[in-house]
């Protein structure tokens, strides 16, 4: 893996300086197609996994965990199964022989997926917010979309 200073030193040296692949891949001693490769990207990529990893145990229960987790989106959060409750069901209902740490870790990673997020707005005062969208309305008897402008005009100065 190669340094993001590293990085900057090549891409500045073609980029700005207007050495050749050839030249740079020769000047800092790699090879010509790992030139190439940094050219093309600003950051070192990061480690990227080929395919999922193989769990031989819990793969056939994941389809019921699943379903588990699907289901509990509909009951208050007191009556929701926690991981060693739905560890508990494999084990009982289903003849789970797997330990309770993968299937633990499989519902934490499903339930951080899942969850709902938020992204605070925040604007400077002074300055108005503006948001259109698409509504559907009753107008004159037949239903009909209707397009909306909506302004926050508490700043705003005419």
């Amino acid at each position: 893996m190669y340094s993001v200073e590293l990085y900057s030193r090549v891409r500045r040296a073609c980029h700005v300086d207007g050495m050749s692949e050839r030249g740079a891949a020769r000047h800092f001693g790699i090879d010509r197609k790992t030139v190439s490769k940094i050219l093309k990207h600003s950051v070192p990529p990061g480690y990227r996994r080929e395919c999922a990893p193989v769990r031989p145990k819990l793969d056939p229960f994941v389809a019921i965990i699943d379903q588990i987790l699907r289901d509990d989106m509909s009951r208050i959060k007191k009556q929701r199964h926690t991981a060693k409750r739905i560890h508990e069901r494999l084990r009982d209902e289903h003849g789970f022989t797997g330990g309770i740490s993968i299937v633990t870790d499989y519902v934490r990673e499903k339930r951080r997926r899942t969850r709902e997020v938020f992204v605070p707005l925040s604007h400077a005062p002074g300055h108005a917010q503006v948001d259109f969208g698409l509504a559907c309305c009753r107008f004159r008897g037949h239903r009909d979309k209707v397009f909306m402008k909506l302004e926050n005009l508490h700043d705003k100065k005419d």
